[in-house]
């Protein structure tokens, strides 16, 4: 018989934490949250200090039973919820249900699933942190309020199923924002001016940029001013005035926390947020290793600290040490500082087993997970080895009295990047390599040939997960642990669309945003929505009542929910009317905006139910039947293409077409994806046109 109930979160713990603990401790999941605010009402009483009302959630009534049967067996119930503000308020509110007491040594908590951690804590239980608890609570009682007062509103005034939020809101606001920027940019013109040279009796040839004249900066903006700077130099001569040699180190950057975590999968392995996090959550939580059993292979993925123990500082050495060789290990160990607002209950996110190398582990994970294993695993090693070293040069060059300037660095120690490079947001530029010989003041130098090119500033580009994730984090709005279900939501609500990889608001979005700013403008505010999280971090630090917190809020908002009620008019969403016919009633099918994207549907709904999807012709015959072949999306916003006859034929094709036609049969060329690289590839099935491989 057990004497102690482990309760923790997920299922998918229990194989892991019950292996570790033996038979005297019996581990039950509450499968998340088991109470909160009722769904039918606002579920707070404003007008006695917004207290909530809690009830159990609806479908959990027989988890809740056979957690209180088995809490009665046992001589302590241990609560082992997530080790954040969320599996917290999750313990406090099972010490509810199961009627335990608050102030005995009841939570526990573990920053990794391994046996050390799980058996230290199991030892040293704690109360429960209600300071902690009533950050939750403020969370969940101000996002309550707002989303219940506000979404009414929308649904009376612009169309029933929306919702406002206070993250979401500010989300939206600010993708709004940037297109707003977009459409009203005005393109500057300017100009590049290059000189390719090399030395004498020499083949390199590096690059040097126009600067200015006379030791002052020049702005090229003109083609005259280009024409007359080109007229000048023309016959050189040019020559070496300056020259500097040096070193230029590059260090790594912290191992991961959630946010940046999220950030690196968009950019380097194209992975949602809420994808990333999915797979983090399985990865932390256990995944079968053959002849090891279930291991949480990484640490909890839902922190802001880039604390890392010294038992993992230790374990890296050695691994770098025996792997790398010494000299790409770091003498000491390199501690990197948290952010202000950062909570250092945690570690970083890093490996827990240093033994399951992502080689090793490769054969035991499905595609995703060991994806996100190695980019944690390599981005924590990385952050403990030496930093790269670069030999750099810097020379000027005059040319009849215009300067230009050539600089370049060759890497001397790879250090880090061994291991690991840091993935770029859409827009960066990657750093040319420019070799540049060794060079002496006064020498002089031949010419290869003037580069010089009309260019115009460009707009700021629309934002991707990554870079939004970035600003929020930046901002301060909403938390790091937020930021998935924030991103997911505003896709579920049809208030933002993703084109490739990004982010573009939706005419509703537009709508809702600027019916927003002109009624609750606090409420999409970037410093409101940072204020009110700086708010909620104090609750935690137990600096300031929630209560107080909500007061504060809702003296305003109370007054400008009443002024929007009366001065918000009806707000019409124009519809885009197709061409097509709907042969039930005759109407023109109008474009709707679905859950898999977009689709034609009769605006005579109740009455006419008919929809069809919306046909995109894909450019290309089908490789069976010679017909045309459409354009879909699958559920995950992906093209494939099908053959317009549907089923009678069945051809499918999922590869992207090249736009070339298979010599051999006639068919569509489609690119075939082989790691980084893609090869072109025949899309009849039965045609003998093989991969073309890279050569080995």
């Amino acid at each position: 018989m057990a004497k102690y109930l482990v309760i923790v979160e997920s299922p998918g713990k229990l194989k892991s934490i019950g292996k570790f603990l033996g038979k005297d401790y019996k581990v039950a999941a509450s499968i998340g949250h088991l109470r909160d605010l009722p769904k039918s009402k606002l579920g707070v009483d404003i007008e006695h200090n917004f207290e909530p009302e809690y009830i159990p959630i609806r479908g959990k009534g027989d988890i809740i039973k056979g957690l209180r049967k088995e809490a009665k067996s046992v001589d302590k119930v241990l609560l082992a919820t997530d080790p954040d503000r969320e599996g917290e308020a999750i313990s406090w509110h099972l010490a509810a249900l199961l009627g335990l007491d608050n102030t005995d040594d009841c939570r526990i908590s573990f920053n990794e699933i391994t046996q050390k951690a799980v058996k230290e804590a199991v030892v040293k239980p704690r109360k429960i942190d209600l300071d902690l608890v009533d950050a939750q609570q403020g969370r969940r009682v101000l996002d309550r309020i707002v989303g219940y007062k506000i979404s009414p509103i929308l649904w009376k005034r612009v169309k029933k199923g929306l919702s406002a939020g206070r993250v979401q809101s500010v989300a939206v606001r600010i993708i709004v924002d940037r297109e707003d920027e977009i459409n009203n940019f005005e393109p500057v013109e300017y100009w590049n001016l290059n000189l390719r040279l090399k030395k004498k009796n020499d083949t390199k040839v590096f690059e040097a940029k126009f600067h200015g004249k006379g030791g002052k900066k020049l702005e090229l903006s003109s083609q005259d001013q280009v024409e007359a700077i080109l007229k000048d130099i023309e016959n050189g001569p040019f020559s070496v005035t300056a020259v500097k040699i040096g070193e230029k180190k590059k260090h790594p950057s912290p191992p991961f926390i959630t946010s940046t975590l999220q950030q690196e999968a968009s950019r380097k392995i194209g992975f949602s947020t809420k994808n990333t996090m999915s797979v983090a959550q399985k990865l932390y939580e256990g995944v079968e290793i053959k002849g090891r059993g279930q291991l949480g292979l990484i640490t909890y993925m839902r922190t802001d600290s880039v604390r890392i123990s010294g038992e993992a500082l230790a374990a890296a050495k050695e691994h770098i040490v025996s792997h790398y060789g010494a000299e790409y290990a770091v003498k000491e160990p390199r501690v990197f500082k948290n952010r202000n607002s950062s909570q250092d209950a945690h570690e970083a996110i890093r490996p827990t087993y240093w033994d399951m190398t992502p080689e090793y582990v490769k054969q035991f994970l499905p595609s995703e997970q060991y994806k996100v294993y190695k980019l944690i695993w390599d981005k924590f090693i990385a952050s403990q080895m030496e930093s790269a070293i670069y030999d750099t040069i810097n020379a000027d060059i005059d040319a009849n009295g215009y300067t230009f300037k050539a600089s370049g660095s060759k890497i001397r120690f790879k250090g880090y990047t061994l291991v690991y490079t840091e993935g770029k947001d859409e827009g960066t530029e990657d750093e040319k390599e420019n070799p540049i010989p060794s060079l002496d003041v006064g020498e002089y130098l031949d010419k290869k040939e003037i580069l010089h090119e009309q260019k115009f500033t460009q707009p700021p580009l629309r934002y991707t997960e990554a870079t939004l994730v970035k600003l929020m984090e930046e901002k301060g709005i909403g938390r790091p642990s937020t930021y998935a279900a924030t991103i997911s939501t505003i896709f579920a609500r049809n208030y933002v669309v993703r084109e490739k990889k990004f982010l573009m608001p939706t005419e509703l979005g537009v709508i809702v945003t600027n019916l927003m700013k002109n009624h609750f403008n606090d409420i999409v505010d970037i410093d409101f929505t940072a204020k009110m999280e700086a708010g909620l971090d104090k609750v935690e630090e137990g600096k300031m009542n929630w209560k107080t917190l909500m007061k504060e809020f809702y003296d305003t908002f109370g007054e400008v929910l009443k002024k929007a009620e009366t001065e918000i008019g009806n707000v019409d969403i124009p519809q885009e009317v197709s061409d097509v016919i709907c042969e039930k009633c005759g109407r023109n099918l109008v474009v709707k905006q679905g859950k898999f994207g977009k689709f034609l549907a009769c605006p005579g709904f109740p009455d006419c139910r008919n929809t069809k999807p919306i046909i995109i012709e894909a450019g290309f015959n089908c490789p069976k039947c010679g017909s045309k072949m459409l354009t879909r999306k699958d559920k995950r916003g992906r093209d494939y293409y099908t053959c317009e006859k549907g089923l009678e034929c069945g051809t499918v094709v999922f590869d992207r077409p090249t736009g070339n036609i298979c010599e051999k049969c006639n068919a569509p060329m489609v690119w075939k994806q082989f790691g980084k690289k893609r090869f072109p590839k025949c899309s009849n099935s039965e045609c003998e046109t093989n991969i073309l491989k890279p050569k080995k």
